[in-house]
């Protein structure tokens, strides 16, 4: 067990990739608090999935965009654990819309939730990090912020935006033993993906090399890969998990 008395929150950790991360998690011997907003259900499910196979799961009720809901989601935390190893920032959603007739609100809530909610969580969680000299930040970012989108100015602004706040910070508490990278998922079977029509879906296979879309496991695996001690010399970077999409 690489994770073995590890404290992990995931953000947005209800359902699709944030679900799956937490289960990887939970199976490598970290004791994992998910965040969830508007699915109690789901939640709750990935909990009790977690403890029948033996692992250790809270969930706890949060906006993501909410700088108090996030510094309320790490106090629980410390209160429950002692301690928090482990931050990853999943929590997202989407507006999509061209520009032309996207809204100011559609704007400003993917904005809150996608990157303000990077900014919300690191605030919080680098304090007790830097008290214990070590730490692993793993921000999800997405393809299409490298690429860029027709119809998602918000959502690529904002995935851009973690990519280059990721950067920042992991120079920032590099001194500290705290590394932070992103992770940029490509075309992941989700709930989010699921909404394309079948023309969207089969023009962004078009685009994928290896000719196949990823699986919420891929990028599960990448945040196993980056919270344990195999990734001690990693901080700053970006990795695609896309099939070759951006390459």
């Amino acid at each position: 067990m690489k994770l073995q008395n590890k404290v992990a929150l995931v953000t947005g950790g209800s359902r699709g990739i944030g679900a799956e991360i937490s289960r990887s998690l939970a199976k490598e011997g970290a004791k994992v608090v998910l965040t969830y907003y508007s699915s109690p259900h789901l939640a709750q499910s990935v909990v009790e999935e977690i403890q029948n196979f033996g692992g250790i799961a809270k969930a706890f009720h949060a906006n993501a965009s909410s700088f108090e809901d996030a510094q309320k989601t790490v106090d629980y935390v410390l209160s429950e654990f002692g301690s928090l190893h482990i931050l990853v920032n999943n929590a997202g959603i989407t507006k999509d819309n061209l520009l032309l007739k996207m809204t100011e609100q559609d704007w400003d809530d993917v904005i809150d939730t996608n990157l303000k909610s990077v900014f919300n969580y690191s605030k919080f969680a680098i304090k007790p990090m830097i008290g214990q000299r070590s730490g692993r930040i793993i921000n999800i970012s997405s393809v299409v912020g490298i690429m860029g989108n027709v119809g998602q100015v918000n959502y690529v602004a904002a995935k851009a935006g973690v990519i280059g706040l990721t950067k920042s910070l992991a120079r920032e508490l590099a001194g500290r033993n705290i590394t932070v990278n992103a992770i940029a998922p490509g075309y992941i079977e989700t709930d989010m993906t699921s909404k394309l029509t079948d023309a969207q879906k089969q023009a962004i296979l078009n685009l994928i090399p290896l000719k196949r879309v990823g699986k919420p496991e891929d990028i599960a695996n990448m945040v196993v890969f980056l919270s344990s001690d195999d990734a001690n010399y990693i901080t700053g970077q970006v990795f695609l998990v896309d099939g070759g999409m951006a390459m």
